[in-house]
Order: C-alpha cells, then sequence, then structure tokens
C-alpha cells in the first residue's frame, strides 16, 4: 500500500510568476498534491509585483498560508518553514525553494519508501546550478522552458561560492532541519541516494539581487549570524565582474555540461556521492 505524497512546504521571495507556474507542474508531476507555501516580501517589492505572484499562485491552484513583509533575515525563512511544517502535520515533508527542482532516482512513493526501509529519516539532495549556454544572466520565456533556456548544469554553488551544495530534499515530521535546509542535525542521507537539486538560481535580475543581499547584510538591515552570505554575494559579484557580467562555464571546476530535468545526469551518483561526503565548511578567516 502507497503511503500518502509528502506535503510540500516552501518560502518564496519576489520570483516570475512563471516560475512559480512552472515550479508547481514540476513537483505535481511527482506526485505532489498538498503545497504549503509562505510569501515573504522585502520592503523594495513594488505591490503590484505582489498581486502577481499571489494570483499566480492561485491560478497554479495553490493558496497560501501566510504572507509576510520587511527585511529578510538569516532566520526569517526558517521561521516560516517550520510554522508551515508545524501545519503540515505527520509525515513526509518535501523541502523546496521555487527555483529549486528535485530529481530523484525513481518514483517519489519508491525513494520514501527506500529510506524507510533503510532507516533514514531524510533524504538528501546536492545543488546543480543550471546556466544558459553563454554563461550570461538573462530571463525565459516559459513556451521555451527551463530546460531550453538553462541547459548547463554545474557546481558553481560551493566551487565558486564556497557555500554548502547539500540540500535535504524530504524529512519526516519529527526530523529537525537546518537553516537552508542545508542539513538536518543527528540525521545523514544515504549518500547513494542523492537527489539533483536543479537550481534556476542564475536568472536575470539574479545580480541585482545578490548586490541587495550584499549591501544589506554589510550594513546589518538584514540580520546573520555568520560572514557566509556577504562574502559568498562578494564572491559571485567579483566572478561577474571578471566575466562581462556573466558565469565562466568553460572554467573546468564547475564541470557544466548540458543536463535535462527528464533524465538524471551521466554517472550523477558516483559524482554526488564523492561531492556531499568530502564536502566541508569553509573556515572564515578575518579576510573574507
Amino acid at each position: 500500500m502507497l503511503s500518502m505524497p509528502p506535503a510540500l512546504i516552501a518560502v518564496i521571495g519576489p520570483i516570475e510568476p512563471p516560475l512559480l507556474a512552472a515550479w508547481a507542474r514540476h513537483y505535481r508531476k511527482l506526485g505532489i498534491e498538498r503545497f504549503l507555501i509562505a510569501f515573504h516580501f522585502p520592503e523594495h517589492v513594488p505591490d503590484i509585483r505582489r498581486h502577481e505572484l499571489q494570483a499566480a499562485a492561485r491560478e497554479a491552484g495553490i493558496i497560501p498560508a501566510h504572507t509576510s513583509t520587511g527585511p529578510w533575515h538569516e532566520h526569517t525563512n526558517s521561521e516560516l518553514r517550520d510554522a508551515l511544517r508545524h501545519r503540515a502535520g505527520p509525515g513526509w515533508h518535501l523541502l523546496a525553494d521555487a527555483d529549486e527542482f528535485h530529481q530523484y532516482p525513481g518514483p517519489l512513493h519508491q525513494v520514501i519508501a527506500h529510506a524507510e526501509k533503510t532507516g533514514h529519516s531524510v533524504v538528501g539532495g546536492l545543488m546543480l546550478d543550471r546556466v544558459t549556454a553563454s554563461g550570461r544572466l538573462t530571463g525565459w520565456r516559459p513556451e521555451g522552458g527551463l530546460d531550453h533556456a538553462y541547459p548547463l548544469g554545474g557546481h558553481l554553488t560551493h566551487r565558486l561560492l564556497n557555500a554548502d551544495p547539500r540540500k535535504i530534499v524530504l524529512a519526516r515530521h519529527d526530523v529537525t532541519v537546518a537553516s537552508g535546509n542545508h542539513r538536518a542535525p543527528g540525521h545523514r542521507p544515504d549518500p547513494d541516494r542523492i537527489c539533483a537539486v536543479h537550481h534556476f538560481k542564475w536568472r536575470d535580475g539574479v545580480r541585482q539581487d545578490i548586490e541587495r543581499r550584499a549591501t544589506h547584510s554589510a550594513d546589518g538591515t538584514w540580520q546573520t549570524a555568520s560572514p557566509a552570505r556577504l562574502a559568498e554575494a562578494r564572491r559571485l559579484l567579483a566572478h561577474l565582474g571578471e566575466h562581462g557580467g556573466g558565469i565562466n562555464t568553460s572554467d573546468p571546476r564547475f564541470a557544466f555540461r548540458r543536463v535535462s530535468l527528464a533524465r538524471m545526469p551521466a554517472n550523477w551518483h558516483a559524482e554526488a556521492r564523492a561531492i556531499v561526503t568530502a564536502w566541508r565548511p569553509y573556515a572564515y578567516s578575518g579576510q573574507d
């Protein structure tokens, strides 16, 4: 007998409405029936954009559980996420940001059944950063789709930003998940069953978002408990400045290659296992 599909938990910022629509379609195809989302809009977001995104959610059959405004402090996402998880109740929870499209090694119910059979309370994922063929930070056309607009996938998050590329993509309701869904203290995912988290962050407008993050993190307007958020923003902005405003897709460190949401990348399991088992937090110094 199949278990109930997990509830999808997401905190969503001011993305473009077509991305929200594509995200909802993607997870419905995976079997998700219950979406618990919260919107959070920083002060710079105009009312019309908020209304457009809320309308897009309703058109996708999703009624937001909560909408808030104000600074995007480091703890903001976690507090909203945990309130949604409490509301979702017992069972498994799927955790995905609005620019994260999960690709599992099998049907979702089988992935969960395998985790339960092997005594795992979480399922892990690894970010696969999706970019344009040229590395330019451009927009996309809904009729063409995300795969067409951002055909390359690679490891930008941890090999350029020195950020944590690991994700907890599924967790039982009683498992505490850390900020950013990067880990669950006391629980280790199966390193041989790592999900590909297609990360469609590197779109038109991301540079302005990161510049805003850097400014607000530096002046304390957006509170953060570590130097990571500001340092990661500065690394990305420096890279863009060195490469004409785009991402250097030819840099072998990033291992960019053509990938698709329709099939797992070649050799993904070995590649993902090597990264998630070897990754360690970046050691920040006074120069960062």
